[in-house]
């Protein structure tokens, strides 16, 4: 009897296992973008009134928008490889857009190829260095040097390198469906990762989207008048970078090649964006007309945010809720109840345990993964254990030196911000009752306790996990220190 009832119940757990399996999609594209800030989507309730994303749209319409989704540093290379690793900067090595990752990083992709998929680069690599070379992991690649070009780049095709004409998201989408639809083993899972050049700066749209909001009005964030109620509070720094590179007083030190206003920037940023809509528009379409929607998750990012205006500031680096708050959308028929809104944060550093667990496996037992799978999130489920902060970091560079060292904490309600090395103001933030980061209560009498509470929090975690290094490196060529005189 004993004997028919544990058979009974292999079998119901092999049902379950195998109806488990059944309900989860086994291929996976990650489309990523560059400098997509967290609003610039129509659908979205802060969104700028010229904005249309219909792609992106219809991404959240049909699957989940989450809407609490930040990176842990704000800037290309160490986001991007916080997003393939699963660890923050300070562990993977790639703390600037110059330092390398350390030599026994692995890559999540690799431990999916193991499991038999196959797997796929296409787009903007970036990380720590300037190289194309293929990198472990993809079995198909297509990249290019540095930041790139919009029109008629030279690629790195699987080695060989050649120079494509025509824009650069339409080329790269273009690759990736072609390797989708003849290019890869069609008995195998597959995983894509198509990593755009767009939105970086220099913003170079389309021709034909040029122009397209040149007539739209744009809001001015109110944060970016200069006047003394903005500034009151604020460490001296803030309004100072406003007169620098990534200040709207002396933006790019008044390049020809760049925008000179933040009228002109938002305008040319959205009209560089709608190639990237049309892409995602794409990839769902051809999902669909092919039978693949019910076995795919895509998931849609930006690999870090971008303020325009807000504080007198342009760019990202900061701690500030535009910089460091990210588009994120999942889009899974198989898996995802369509038109629901996630408000738990998920970080960069979450993507590869999701991955990895929709694809059935782990980083390596020894791999420090610091993010964690929000997969069951995305089913729906609602874990009493999800983590209640998270924690910050972005190291001085030489080439951009008017951003200071930032440590912060941020959990659904307070922010606290720790600068390194400059003689000036912390801040504090209650985001419940000033979501715009106004009014810095660093040194507000009712707030002492909760500040000491972050402060020591961040601390404790960034010592324990030997953190709290400043990373420097030899000077370079450029640094954009010059400022406009005021």
């Amino acid at each position: 009897m004993a004997t028919i009832r544990t058979l009974s119940y292999f079998f119901i757990l092999m049902s379950l296992s195998f109806y488990s399996k059944a309900q989860t999609p086994q291929n996976i594209i990650f489309i990523l973008s560059d400098d997509h800030r967290y609003d610039y989507m129509s659908f979205h309730p802060n969104s700028p009134d010229f904005i249309q994303t219909p792609g992106l749209d219809r991404m959240a319409d049909e699957g989940v928008h989450l809407a609490n989704a930040f990176v842990t540093t704000s800037l290309c290379s160490p986001s991007r490889a916080s997003i393939l690793t699963g660890q923050y900067a300070f562990r993977h090595g790639a703390v600037d857009n110059n330092n390398p990752m350390k030599p026994e990083t692995v890559f999540f992709p690799e431990q999916l190829q193991k499991e038999g998929y196959e797997t796929a680069f296409f787009g903007k690599w970036h990380i720590g260095e300037a190289s194309d070379d293929p990198k472990p992991g993809f079995g198909r690649w297509v990249s290019f040097r540095g930041q790139g070009v919009y029109f008629d780049p030279m690629l790195n095709i699987d080695g060989e390198r050649r120079q494509i004409k025509g824009y650069i998201t339409d080329i790269l989408t273009d690759f990736a469906m072609e390797w989708m639809d003849e290019g890869r083993d069609k008995r195998k899972p597959f995983f894509m990762y198509l990593s755009h050049k767009a939105v970086h700066a220099e913003f170079e749209p389309a021709k034909r989207h040029e122009g397209n909001y040149s007539e739209k009005a744009v809001s001015i964030p109110s944060s970016m008048k200069n006047v003394e109620q903005n500034y009151e509070g604020k460490p001296h720094w803030v309004k100072e970078q406003r007169y620098g590179w990534h200040g709207v007083d002396f933006m790019y030190h008044h390049q020809a090649d760049h925008p000179q206003n933040v009228e002109e920037i938002s305008r040319r940023y959205g009209e560089t964006l709608l190639a990237v809509d049309e892409s995602v528009t794409r990839i769902l379409d051809y999902l669909e007309s092919t039978g693949l929607a019910e076995n795919t998750v895509v998931i849609y990012m930006g690999d870090n945010g971008f303020l325009l205006g807000e504080h007198g500031l342009i760019d990202k680096r900061h701690a500030y809720e535009e910089s460091m708050r990210v588009p994120l959308i999942a889009w899974a028929p198989g898996l995802i109840e369509p038109g629901t809104t996630i408000e738990k944060n998920i970080l960069n550093i979450d993507i590869a345990p999701t991955f990895l667990e929709l694809g059935g496996t782990r980083m390596p037992q020894d791999w420090k993964v610091d993010g964690r799978s929000f997969l069951s999130i995305l089913r729906g489920e609602s874990p009493s254990d999800w983590r209640n902060n998270f924690k910050y970091q972005y190291y001085w560079e030489y080439a951009f030196p008017h951003t200071p060292t930032t440590y912060a904490i941020r959990s659904a309600r307070y922010k606290y911000i720790f600068y390194h090395g400059v003689w000036d103001k912390n801040e504090f933030y209650d985001l419940e009752t000033d979501p715009r980061e106004m009014h810095n209560l660093i040194d507000a009498p009712g707030y002492q306790e909760k500040i000491r509470s972050m402060k020591k929090e961040l601390f404790d975690f960034l010592s324990e996990e030997e953190a709290t290094d400043v990373k420097f490196q030899r000077p370079g060529e450029f640094s954009a220190n010059e400022r406009k005189l005021h």
